[in-house]
């Protein structure tokens, strides 16, 4: 039987090509998403992927829904935690609602996910759990103090979490992804773009295949020494 894989953002950008390429390895794979029924659908139609609608800043909500999953589906045994937003302002601009956005979707949302699947996996002796934070957590970056928090905040998470689960049998670890080819990043001006592929010493931004490969590693068997860590994937842009 195919382990059971939850991928938070899972319909597009990053955690789209995440959910299919799990999918092409062989897991039983469910996508979340928030907002875009319509591409949810599309989605669903083009990859075969069940989708699921709730939203991960909603503590209750995100109970509620992964509990569907594992009526539907079966226990989780892999926990890719992806979605995430910006509200991008300088400090002195940024109001609370900004803050809080960000905070809630980018950083609270691992703890309301986490808590939804960690006592069946504590009981199984089994779990990967794979968070998603930025290149911009560790570097920091410039008119982006909610999201830079939330993406560090992550790291600590990660960290704490894998040293209380790893005598289950449960990894938990990060990757780190650096500037990735995808809508959001394509939607940046030109010279903007320019610059930030000139400063990656490889010379190109990421594909989110870059991200799904190194997160089917982490969730892999062969990963299961593997716990606690950060996995930069920004082809040397911040060596962390």
């Amino acid at each position: 039987m195919s382990k059971i894989a939850i991928v938070t953002g899972g319909t597009r950008g990053i955690g789209e090509t995440i959910s299919t390429h799990l999918k092409d390895l062989g897991y039983t794979v469910i996508a979340n998403y928030v907002s875009n029924d319509q591409a949810a659908q599309a989605f669903m139609d083009r990859t075969g992927i069940p989708v699921i609608k709730f939203d991960v800043s909603n503590f209750a909500a995100t109970q509620k829904g992964i509990s569907q999953i594992e009526v539907d589906f079966g226990p989780t045994d892999i926990l890719i935690n992806n979605a995430g937003i910006t509200r991008d302002k300088t400090m002195h601009r940024m109001d609370v609602e900004q803050w809080d956005a960000v905070i809630q979707t980018n950083l609270a949302s691992c703890f309301n996910t986490c808590k939804a699947v960690i006592e069946n996996m504590r009981s199984r002796n089994f779990g990967r759990i794979v968070n998603i934070g930025s290149v911009n957590g560790q570097s920091g970056q410039y008119g982006q103090v909610n999201y830079a928090a939330a993406k560090s905040g992550i790291q600590g998470f990660t960290k704490a979490l894998a040293l209380e689960s790893a005598a289950k049998g449960i990894t938990v670890n990060a990757i780190t992804p650096g500037y990735v080819d995808t809508d959001m990043v394509r939607a940046l001006p030109e010279a903007i773009l320019e610059k930030i592929t000139d400063s990656i010493p490889v010379g190109r931004l990421g594909t989110p295949k870059d991200i799904a490969r190194a997160a089917a590693f982490l969730v892999s068997d062969d990963a299961g020494f593997i716990t606690g860590s950060t996995l930069s994937v920004n082809g040397g842009q911040h060596m962390y």
